[in-house]
């Protein structure tokens, strides 16, 4: 993570009678107290004092230190103690009096080394922590190492400081600097030289000294012996500075257990006081360290701060997104990730060295992607997950030759190569027989998601071109850049020589085009394989890639989710490709030294567009569309957004596990279509939808003809939203189903005040909404006011005789109502003859005539819609009360034997015979299924 580097501008007056270490205080308070802006998304509340959780920090006898380095894969175990802030300057066995301590502290990457930094430094300056030194004076290494004049060490401090300028503290007389405690952070970025003939001894704190020989002597005890120092360093860089200069080893190894890892995801996600009392937010940190506790793959990834950081963003992208927040993806989240952990780091050369290293390795990042983006590439085209030692080997350095190279992969391997991969955990999964066979220990990545992220950048980036295609880039480069001065030169020596002596220049401008055409070859193959991967026929029984990420986190509680094989799923690659190609986060890779170059974007999203219009010609089931929503949510781009939408009539998101995250996709996605877009329908039946989610797809709903929002968790303050939808001038809604939603009298009421002024909606489905006898009365004084309606669907519900005759006579009065549903309400036998008869007109002069469906009978009649109304009786049986269900069937079958009865015609007899058999059929299955859950 990020620190502060002290190299703010400092104010030129400071006022003589105010001490300069209380103006360093306030100082350093406002400079470490800045968090990187992906903290923001935490909440307006969050802020170091309320962030921090401390990382377990060890002290390190100096075998264990020597150890370190020699086997990057396995996990160091100590009997050694841990290790407060307060206790790095304990006095040691080797300490002197008069003597400074100097303390190393290191760690790899993503331990939580700039954590500790900040918190030491705030604590220092309120006066809760280090309260045994005067001054604490902290540089960013990084920010020495660009100083090319020399420069003493008392300005040097002035210079990063000017408030310190010439303190008595650091002049070097007697023994002030006793109170006084260095802090460099990044001491890997120092070039430091400890021999004599390249690092002069020096005891003049004003002595003009190049920084990294100030540094050395302040480690030699020569400069201001009595003041303490810490440096915070790489793992890989502890042989750098011998052993007779350090005081005290300790190293930094992350949140050791559960208790602190729950601590720290507490400190993020319950931040706010409305979160804190969120029973939401309870239940997802009780998941996630129910998870942890479990061992699980997780468990290792966060023994990492940075990994914590990573499930806390994600946890909060996929839980609390709202409409107001600024928009959030999942690949900007791992983009920004890198960034906290990556920026501005380089695979640096030995030390003692002066030359910098090339430039094609220069970026620690661009080596994750050549390296570890490559094997996570190779893992995800086999459908692998897990790699043994010898495929690390073979992908992660194996083609190494100079000692550079050999020294660079050295560091990589200490530093970064832990952060990415990790021993498996949990054996078995998606993990292949021959290799529990051998019983080779197997590697994974740290988080799943990981994997896919890099693939997709290795592809992005252009990594996985052929050998020819790279030459030719190469060719291409260099001969663009010479063609105008070539085509000079030949413009100046033709007027002497026959110009057919330079043809060859001009077939060497040819270069550059065929480049061009491969490479946009190149760029289609990218947007096929992202169209393919989506699409994938043994991936569309799986969740929604959404569900994926979250069941990664934490863990699957109760039975397991239903694979069509049992291969890994790698749903989030493609979506991860489309992420990257978004501007933002091409602006944070450039950062990382990870350009994606315009062009490449704009050939990549032409042939998307095309790829992703073919294959939605084609039937998807309900995860595979949610799954394009959200690549074209990361994707943000609204022109491809309304083109592909433009080829989709009817999104059909059935039994989708809605989300704020999922709706806010939803919103987002369909506000980049025009005004004249309408879909034909949108089905958010079974979606676990809630009042605050139907708020926030507000812009969605506009665009649809058909609305289906059954069996959700849509109370009376819903029907608010659905008032002003059927209100809004641009809403084209004609068929409005709400069934098994518990609306109410008092909603359905507030609902209904939008009739007299919609002029679009068909058909309403009120079934099994609580509607009772005040809401049904309600219902047939508004009908009057909306002539459109033409079908109304009230089953299900507490409608007595009197308010259903009331109703029915409403929708007989009324000029387009044709259908009216009352089956499976309190209606008694002599209330449905009455309600028969009210649905043929009472005058002669009269034609409105109604359809009443009260029971499979009308009469001693079979009704001519028993089957439809038996069909969604069994659709909707799983979820309505089974009592009440089996005792209305049971009173058809009364109607039917009654019926029958009087019929004298044999084949009427029979066809009664036959709609019982399919209404006693009904209800065994009702009877079977009450009977095996009373069992379980």
């Amino acid at each position: 993570m990020e620190v502060p580097c002290c190299q703010c501008t400092t104010f030129s007056t400071i006022s003589s009678n105010q001490d300069p270490i209380e103006i360093h205080k306030r100082k350093l308070l406002m400079w470490f107290n800045h968090l990187p802006k992906e903290e923001e998304q935490f909440g307006c509340l969050f802020s170091s004092e309320t962030m921090h959780v401390a990382p377990l920090i060890i002290e390190r006898r100096d075998e264990e230190r020597a150890g370190l380095l020699q086997s990057p894969y396995q996990t160091q175990i100590s009997s050694s103690h841990s290790l407060t802030e307060e206790q790095l300057f304990e006095p040691t066995n080797t300490w002197s009096e008069g003597r400074g301590l100097n303390v190393l502290l290191y760690g790899a990457v993503g331990t939580g080394k700039a954590t500790i930094v900040r918190k030491l430094v705030l604590d220092w300056c309120k006066g809760t922590t280090m309260t045994r030194f005067k001054l604490l004076v902290p540089f960013s290494c990084e920010d020495l190492s660009q100083l090319s004049k020399v420069v003493s060490l008392r300005d040097l401090v002035g210079r990063k400081y000017l408030h310190l300028k010439k303190h008595p503290l650091l002049n070097g007389e007697r023994d002030q600097a006793k109170d006084v405690l260095f802090l460099f952070n990044g001491m890997e970025k120092m070039q430091l030289d400890f021999r004599i003939g390249s690092s002069e001894l020096c005891s003049d704190p004003n002595e003009p000294l190049p920084s990294h020989v100030i540094i050395v002597n302040l480690l030699r005890k020569y400069l201001l012996p009595e003041a303490s120092i810490l440096m915070v360093t790489r793992l890989s860089a502890v042989e750098y500075i011998p052993q007779k200069y350090v005081s005290r080893y300790a190293q930094i190894c992350g949140f050791s257990d559960p208790d602190r890892q729950r601590a720290y995801f507490t400190s993020r996600l319950l931040q706010s006081e409305e979160a804190a009392h969120n029973q939401e937010a309870q239940t997802l940190i009780e998941l996630l360290y129910l998870n942890l506790q479990s061992e699980s793959q997780l468990a290792a990834a966060c023994f990492l701060p940075s990994y914590c950081w990573l499930t806390c963003a994600t946890l909060h992208l996929l839980h609390f997104t709202s409409a107001q927040a600024p928009i959030r993806t999942l690949t900007g989240i791992y983009t920004s990730f890198f960034r906290l952990n990556f920026g501005g780091e380089v695979l640096g050369t030995k030390t003692g060295t002066s030359v910098s290293i090339q430039d094609y390795h220069s970026s620690l990042m661009m080596y994750v992607v050549r390296t570890v983006g490559k094997l996570a590439f190779d893992g995800v085209m086999n459908k692998r997950t897990s790699f043994s030692d010898k495929e690390l080997e073979q992908w992660i350095g194996g083609k190494t030759k100079t000692d550079e190279e050999l020294h660079q992969l050295a560091m990589f391997q200490t530093d970064v190569l832990d952060f990415f991969l990790a021993p498996c955990v949990k054996s078995g999964k998606h993990l292949s027989k021959e290799l529990f066979e051998n019983d080779d220990k197997q590697y994974v990545f740290a988080v799943p998601a990981m994997q896919e992220y890099l693939a997709a950048l290795y592809v992005v980036l252009g990594e996985n071109k052929s050998a020819l295609e790279k030459l030719t880039s190469q060719m291409s480069v260099a001969i663009g850049q010479a063609s105008e001065d070539v085509s000079a030169l030949v413009n100046i020596l033709s007027k002497f020589v026959p110009l057919r002596l330079f043809a060859i220049f001009n077939l060497l401008k040819l270069v550059p085009k065929l480049y061009e055409r491969m490479s946009s070859r190149n760029k289609g193959k990218i947007a096929r394989t992202m169209a393919a991967e989506m699409f994938r026929t043994e991936d569309s029984y799986n969740e929604d890639v959404l569900d994926q990420v979250e069941q990664s986190l934490l863990g699957v509680h109760g039975p397991q989710p239903q694979k069509y094989d049992g291969s890994q799923p790698f749903e989030l690659y493609p979506i991860f490709m489309g992420g990257l190609l978004q501007y933002s986060n091409r602006v944070l890779l450039k950062q990382l030294d990870c350009n994606i170059q315009s062009t490449t974007v704009v050939q990549i999203t032409r042939a998307l567009r095309k790829y992703l219009v073919r294959e939605l010609s084609k039937p998807q089931p309900p995860e595979e569309l949610m799954d394009l929503l959200v690549l074209l949510y990361e994707f943000q781009n609204p022109r491809l957004t309304e083109e592909v939408l433009s080829s989709i009539k009817s999104i059909r998101l059935t039994n989708i596990r809605m989300t704020s995250l999922k709706c806010f996709i939803l919103s987002s996605v369909l506000s980049c279509t025009s005004s004249s877009y309408h879909l034909k329908e949108l089905d958010l039946s079974s979606c676990f939808l809630t009042c605050n989610m139907l708020q926030m797809l507000g812009p969605a709903l506009r665009h649809s003809h058909i609305l289906n929002l059954q069996f959700n968790n849509l109370g009376p303050d819903s029907c608010i939203l659905l008032r002003d939808l059927l209100l809004d001038p641009k809403t084209c809604l004609s068929s409005l189903q709400l069934c098994d939603n518990p609306l109410l009298d008092s909603g359905i009421r507030i609902m209904l005040e939008a009739l007299p002024e919609n002029q679009s909606l068909v058909y309403l489905s009120l079934m099994h909404t609580g509607l009772g006898d005040i809401g049904a009365l309600e219902l047939a004084e508004r009908l009057q006011q909306h002539p459109g309606l033409q079908e109304l669907n009230v089953a299900y519900n507490i409608i007595s005789d009197k308010a259903a005759a009331t109703l029915v006579d409403a929708c007989r009065e009324h000029p387009s109502i044709h259908t009216v549903h009352l089956y499976f309400n309190p209606i008694t036998d002599e209330g449905k003859q009455s309600l028969y008869g009210r649905g043929v007109p009472i005058n002669e002069g009269s034609n409105r005539w109604v359809k009443v469906l009260a029971s499979v009978t009308e009469g001693s009649d079979i009704s001519e819609d028993w089957h439809p109304i038996l069909k969604v009786i069994q659709e909707n049986a799983s979820s309505w009360d089974r009592k009440r269900v089996k005792q209305q069937l049971k009173v058809f079958l009364q109607d039917l034997e009654w019926g029958r009865k009087m019929q004298q015609s044999f084949w009427k007899r029979l066809h009664f015979r036959k709609v019982q058999k399919s209404v006693q059929a009904t209800l065994q299955i009702l009877e079977k299924d009450s009977s095996s859950k009373e069992t379980k």
